[in-house]
């Protein structure tokens, strides 16, 4: 058997600045996508000149006597998009999106600053996909490139390891990290 590496699909990351007077700024928000259709969904967006982040982990999949590395989505089924609430339409329009995450029927913007952390994190190494947590016991990263990312304790297979979670699609990442690099974190 040999490995080979699935061609990437290009997913434009393009940061437009909308420049409107007296509109309100725009927020990062969670689309909710068809099954397998996230990356489409972030390239075509992103041609619609809307500002998308997809983020992605490389997974080892087989397919009748061969195996090659895959791009999927950290949090699957899901698409950052950063618009202002005029604009959400092109978002909407696109026919793969089913729906921005939503609280009390108006849709809900991520946490100032959460999309920041998470790109913050990723670029520290590898992540990978892990079922969300309930909160417990939370901590802070005081050293190091994810210095000040919140996220839950756990130890696994001897090794300790952070939880991070996106709480507004209910999905969670996770990290090998090293004990002396964390504090208790204060509710």
């Amino acid at each position: 058997m040999s490995l080979t590496l699935a061609k990437p699909c290009p997913i434009p990351n393009i940061n437009f600045t909308a420049v409107s007077f007296g509109a309100e700024p725009p927020l990062w928000y969670a689309a909710y996508t068809l099954p397998r259709h996230e990356k489409a969904v972030a390239e075509q967006l992103g041609l619609r000149q809307v500002e998308t982040y997809l983020p992605l982990y490389l997974s080892v999949r087989r397919w009748a006597e061969r195996r090659a590395l895959v791009q999927m989505p950290l949090f699957p089924g899901y698409v950052f998009v950063r618009t202002s609430a005029g604009d959400r339409i092109r978002v909407l329009e696109h026919p793969s999106v089913l729906r921005l995450v939503t609280f009390n029927g108006r849709p809900a913007p991520l946490p100032a600053g959460e999309i920041e952390r998470l790109r913050a994190a990723l670029e520290f190494g590898k992540a990978e996909p892990f079922p969300f947590l309930i909160p417990g016991k939370r901590v802070r990263v005081k050293s190091g490139p994810l210095a000040g990312v919140e996220g839950i304790i756990l130890r696994r297979k001897g090794r300790t390891r952070l939880v991070v979670s996106v709480e507004a699609i209910h999905r969670s990442i996770i990290f090998d990290l090293d004990a002396p690099d964390l504090e208790s974190a204060i509710n």
